[in-house]
């Protein structure tokens, strides 16, 4: 058993700033961090856009990043959340870069402020469209010049140890979480680490829909575990969807094709080459991202199709090689010749506004279990997430989560924790019925559970799942841990609560439409 003071599980963003700042400031405690990839692997790693933060105080001001986040919500955002959010960035985004995170500048030396989808001002900061990248490089280059930070790679969370894995009778409110099971993947062992304090900054769900924007290891580990551990989940039926992703047959992770494309003059085809989308809305191409996302997937269920197409054929070719060098050089790799060739597109899974619900301080409803980043519900993001404001509430969560350990240290109770017993056990031959678990899981996600919703579909997805969890679960039961079963198991819990959510929702609002609650 390893015993650590902070336990922090996830590597991107909310995790490395939580665990460089206490490391900073408490030099005789201990930090663990588990990350069950690469130590740089994590959706932080992909985020193209940048920071939203109010720096230009003539033409922005916090009150119309407020109202803008507010907007995007749809009526369902905290706002002393919104505002503590948005009035605390300035002050982050300056600690990036006195750790050595480099964003772009325009000819005065000022930054380069960029204007996304939802943002009434310019005040997006961002590196190239890499900034995501950007910020983790100069995170993971401060935590190794600090001592008291051990970073366990290629380590996955089985379970949080509660009461519930010590066998101790407890009311739910009194319920605390002690550390975690690990799985060390390259020994393939078992080990337990007793922490004082656990903090989940462990990314998205996209992996469990068949087309996402995200990395294969965004399986909802942290949500499904804090699940499993009794902590309150919620909204977790708010999955934003980008319309346009490259499709490919193998679906898993896509490469984005940005809007800025269609800006740019392109044009959106059926299989049967017919533009549809001046039939959805007068904005056609331009319309916004949850209009052309329902549009597309109001087409794939007429046709059966598996995607749509991009035309970018009747566009002045040269000025889009210099305007959109990276998706013209991916879609060249990937055969497609945009001078002649439709780019085939379908809606991806993109970023998940729910998950496990915390306080201002980043508390959950188990005893110190914290939760940071995209796993948690914070009631920034409403019921949409206004763009570029993930990394934001990542940045200023991180830091309320420090100064509350800051002030209050907590000390794990001297209790007697069990080493993982797998007795009985064997090493499953059985990984054909993992992989075709996976596939069937992320089609009726896909199919059943998408962009446009309805309680006929979720209902029979309920009942699919339940036969695919049985199996899984029976498969977990008997044999020897590996990554793919608790990873397939993980994704069944969260696309559990994504459609039992579903369908307790009776009003559309922000991301989340169901044909059935149409007033």
């Amino acid at each position: 058993m390893i015993e650590t003071n902070h336990l922090v599980i996830g590597s991107g963003v909310a995790g490395l700033t939580y665990a460089v700042k206490m490391a900073e400031k408490f030099p005789n405690r201990t930090i663990t961090i588990v990350t069950k990839g690469d130590e740089d692997e994590s959706n932080t790693k992909y985020a193209q856009g940048g920071v939203a933060v109010v720096l230009d105080s003539e033409e922005d001001s916090f009150q119309k990043h407020i109202q803008d986040t507010l907007i995007a919500g749809d009526g369902l955002c905290d706002l002393s959340v919104v505002e503590m959010v948005v009035k605390e960035g300035p002050k982050r985004l300056q600690e990036l870069v006195l750790w050595g995170a480099n964003f772009d500048v325009n000819d005065k030396g000022e930054f380069a402020l960029g204007k996304e989808g939802g943002h009434s001002e310019y005040r997006v900061i961002h590196h190239k469209d890499i900034t995501g990248y950007e910020v983790e490089r100069a995170l993971l280059a401060r935590l190794h010049q600090l001592p008291n930070i051990q970073l366990l790679t290629h380590h996955f969370a089985i379970d949080l140890i509660t009461e519930h894995q010590l066998q101790i009778s407890q009311n739910e409110d009194q319920i605390s979480c002690y550390g975690a099971y690990l799985f060390n993947d390259k020994t393939k062992s078992i080990f337990t680490i007793k922490a004082d304090t656990t903090l989940l900054a462990s990314g998205g769900i996209g992996y469990v829909y068949g087309h996402t924007t995200n990395p294969v290891i965004a399986t909802g580990d942290g949500i499904a575990m804090a699940y499993r551990a009794k902590a309150q989940i919620k909204d977790m039926e708010f999955v934003q969807f980008h319309p346009t992703a490259l499709y490919t047959s193998e679906g898993g992770s896509s490469f984005l094709i940005s809007e800025a494309v269609r800006g740019f003059g392109a044009y959106l085809r059926n299989t049967n080459g017919y533009r549809f989308m001046p039939d959805y809305d007068d904005r056609a191409e331009l319309a916004s991202r949850d209009i052309v996302s329902q549009s597309i997937d109001s087409e794939l269920k007429k046709s059966g199709a598996s995607h749509v197409y991009l035309d970018c054929t009747h566009l002045d070719i040269e000025a889009f090689k210099s305007h959109f060098p990276n998706i013209y050089e991916t879609c060249k790799n990937s055969h497609i010749d945009i001078a002649k060739d439709w780019i085939p597109v379908v809606p991806a899974s993109h970023y998940l506004c729910g998950g496990i619900v915390v306080d201002k301080n980043g508390k959950t409803s188990i005893n110190n279990l914290f939760a940071c980043g995209e796993c948690s519900r914070t009631g920034l993001h409403g019921a949409n997430r206004l763009a570029s404001n993930s990394l934001l509430e990542a940045l200023v969560y991180a830091h309320n989560i420090f100064l509350y350990h800051s002030s209050f240290q907590k000390k794990s109770k001297n209790v007697l924790i069990p080493n993982w017993n797998d007795s009985g056990t064997v090493t499953t031959k059985e990984n054909i019925v993992i992989k075709h678990n996976l596939k069937e899981l992320q089609a009726l996600m896909q199919d059943y559970v998408g962009i446009v919703r309805n309680n006929d579909r979720l209902t029979k997805a309920i009942t699919r799942l339940d036969l695919i969890y049985a199996e899984i679960q029976e498969l977990y039961r008997i044999s020897k841990i590996n990554i793919a079963i608790c990873e397939l198991r993980n994704m069944i819990n969260v696309a559990h609560l994504i459609i039992s959510q579903s369908l307790e929702r009776k009003e559309n609002k922000g991301g989340y439409f169901n044909v059935d609650n149409k007033v």
